[in-house]
């Protein structure tokens, strides 16, 4: 099994774990439609890491569950943490006045998706895509 890991400070970066994660997915099997999903959701946490935390990582993995094979995506910061999760995950709702969904629309992305998240210690997003 293969991973990547992106040190996030900075536009380039986005770039590098997006080109990443379509390269990881594409040697998992998936299709060209699952690998722009994948690399979409990675570059809507990564910016997100960039644009509120300053600085992150977010590592994508290929994993195996039982007989299901598919991509794992953990994005983690140490920035302000969300304050109000609901309403980020609802989509709409940003607090730099962008479209707000990034949060949302990565996880509309993605097969599984959790957040946790704490005032002061940082964000962590947990994603998977599994092959179908």
């Amino acid at each position: 099994m293969r991973s990547s890991t992106t040190a996030l400070a900075a536009e380039a970066d986005i770039v590098r774990a997006r080109r990443d994660a379509k390269d990881l997915a594409a040697s998992a099997g998936f299709g060209l439609l699952e690998q722009v999903q994948i690399a979409t959701a990675v570059s809507e946490l990564a910016r997100n890491v960039i644009q509120y935390a300053g600085h992150g990582e977010i590592v994508v993995s290929q994993i195996r569950d039982g007989s299901r094979a598919g991509l794992e995506i953990v994005c983690r910061d140490r920035g302000p943490g969300i304050a109000s999760l609901d309403r980020a995950l609802a989509g709409g709702y940003s607090t730099s006045h962008g479209l707000g969904r990034g949060l949302a629309g990565a996880r509309s992305l993605l097969d599984e998706f959790r957040v946790e998240t704490a005032p002061g210690r940082g964000t962590t997003v947990w994603g998977r895509k599994w092959l179908a």
